[in-house]
């Protein structure tokens, strides 16, 4: 068979219009389709199609769903294929609540956080449950008074501190004095170093860990060379006492005080 005659055989279509395709610098459908084209593409095959763009964002509807708590009901709206854990998160910004301390309850089953909403059942309107996680809150009580602990402990060492920081100077001014060979009353380095016990005493009665129990030590050595550095100056505050009284009491004795400046005058009789 030829061309010529399957031609002849190829059957008419009519009543059946299509929009034109697309060309450069005109519209769809020539001048009756360029409304009807609006917003359209052609494909390769000459299918038109709805457009494509690189912003366009699939159409996800927001559900309201109704969160139980105690004796309150809290209305939440959200995406209706967000997760559990994204619930949690928008529950904390309400009622305070961790997340990791929430437990969800959907038709009396604890959801994970992982889970969707949309895939278990949520519609807009449902009613979930929360309860708190009684384990996680014996956690997080323990967690907080370890903190406060931990920051009252760091009051008290930073308190010692100031207080070393004082007696040091004190040292510091009487091993001045001392160093210049001027003596100083031995009740004022009795007391120096009572003050800096007590401080050891504090320190030793502070119970810290990590950095607060480095700070402590730091604050312990301190004071424990303050007293070993006023222990040296007791030694040496006590030969300057022994070298004054030695000096006060050469100056007591007459100058002319020798045996040879001794005159008799008493003549004893002879028999």
């Amino acid at each position: 068979m030829n061309k010529a005659n399957m031609l002849k055989m190829k059957p008419k279509v009519t009543g059946v219009s299509f929009p034109s395709p697309v060309r450069c610098g005109g519209s769809p459908g020539g001048r009756g389709g360029s409304e009807a084209a609006v917003g359209l593409e052609v494909r390769p095959c000459g299918m038109y199609v709805q457009k494509r763009t690189k912003d366009a964002k699939p159409c996800v509807p927001n559900i309201k769903v109704k969160v139980k708590y105690g004796s309150y009901f809290h209305d939440v709206t959200i995406s209706s294929q967000a997760s559990f854990g994204e619930l949690k998160k928008m529950l904390a910004g309400k009622i305070g609540m961790n997340p990791q301390d929430q437990k969800l309850i959907f038709k009396e089953k604890e959801r994970d956080s992982k889970a969707f909403l949309d895939v278990v059942g949520v519609k807009d309107g449902s009613k979930i449950v929360l309860i708190e996680d009684e384990l996680s809150k014996e956690r997080r009580i323990l967690e907080s008074r370890r903190n406060a602990k931990m920051e009252r402990a760091s009051k008290d060492i930073a308190s010692i501190r100031l207080e070393v920081d004082k007696l040091a100077k004190q040292v510091a001014s009487i091993e001045s004095t001392i160093n210049s060979g001027k003596k100083v009353e031995e009740l004022v380095l009795l007391n120096l170093i009572e003050s800096l016990m007590i401080q050891l005493i504090k320190l030793d009665g502070i119970s810290a860990d990590g950095d607060i129990k480095l700070q402590r030590r730091m604050q312990v050595k301190r004071a424990q060379k303050y007293i070993e550095i006023l222990d040296l100056l007791k030694l040496r505050n006590s030969d300057l006492r022994k070298l004054r009284q030695e000096n006060l009491h050469e100056q007591s004795k007459p100058e002319n005080f020798t045996p040879t400046n001794l005159v008799i005058t008493t003549k004893w009789e002879t028999f």
